[in-house]
C-alpha cells in the first residue's frame, strides 16, 4: 500500500472536484486543502491538474481515467494518483510500470474482487447510493471484509459515519461540499466532513 492510499484511509475523507472551469476547480481544491483534505481527485481540465499540483499541500488525483493515453497525460500534468470510474485492467499495467498508485471502481462484488486480485489497494464503489448505500457496503463486505472500499456517488455529510461504520475505509465527497457554495462555505462544509469522520 502506497503512502498516498494510506493517507486516504487514515484521513477517512477523500475530496472530489468536478468542474469544467479551471479557476473553479482550483478554488474548490484550495478550500478542501485549507480544511485538511489533502488527497483530492480532479475531474476537470489538465490545466486544472497542473495548477492544483502547484499547491504543495495537495496530492492531486486525476479522475475519469479510462485509457492509458489519459493516464499518461494526467501523469505529465502532475497527478500523483490515477482514478478510473470503471474496472479497467489495462491501467493496472500502466500503474505498475510508472509506479503511480491507482484506484479502480466497481459496482458488483465480482468487479470488486477482481480489482482486489489485481492488487488494487483501495476500490471505489460507484455509484454507491444507486447501488443501495450503506446496506450495499455491508452486504459487499460481509463475505469479503479484506477489501478496502471507498463509497462514491452522492455521499452526504450526514451519512459519513454510517458508511464508515458499515466498513468503508474512507468516503468520497464532492458536490455535497461545493455545489452552489463560495470558498468560505466550501471550507466550512469540508471541515464538518472531517469532524464527522474523526468521530467514528
Amino acid at each position: 500500500m502506497t503512502n498516498i492510499i494510506k493517507q486516504i484511509i487514515d484521513s477517512k475523507i477523500y475530496g472530489v472536484v468536478r468542474a469544467d472551469e479551471t479557476a473553479r476547480a482550483v478554488e474548490i481544491a484550495n478550500a478542501y486543502a485549507e480544511a485538511g483534505i489533502k488527497v483530492i481527485e480532479l475531474n476537470s481540465t489538465l490545466e486544472a491538474v497542473q495548477e492544483v499540483a502547484k499547491n504543495k499541500d495537495i496530492i492531486v488525483a486525476t479522475g475519469g481515467i479510462i485509457t492509458t493515453w489519459q493516464a499518461q497525460k494526467a501523469l505529465e500534468a502532475g497527478s500523483k494518483l490515477l482514478v478510473s470510474p470503471i474496472l479497467q485492467m489495462g491501467l493496472v499495467k500502466f500503474s505498475s510500470w510508472n509506479k503511480i498508485p491507482l484506484i479502480l471502481s466497481a459496482s458488483t462484488p465480482n468487479e470488486a474482487y477482481c480489482a482486489w486480485k489485481a492488487r488494487i489497494p483501495l476500490i471505489k464503489i460507484y455509484p454507491v447510493r444507486d447501488l443501495g448505500g450503506t446496506t450495499y457496503i455491508e452486504d459487499l463486505l460481509r463475505p469479503m471484509n479484506f477489501l478496502n472500499v471507498i463509497p462514491a456517488g452522492n455521499v452526504s455529510i450526514d451519512n459519513i459515519k454510517a458508511y464508515l461504520k458499515a466498513g468503508a475505509s474512507a468516503v468520497a465527497l464532492g458536490r455535497e461540499l461545493y455545489l452552489d457554495k463560495n470558498y468560505e462555505e466550501i471550507l466550512k462544509a469540508a471541515k464538518l466532513a472531517i469532524k464527522e469522520a474523526k468521530e467514528v
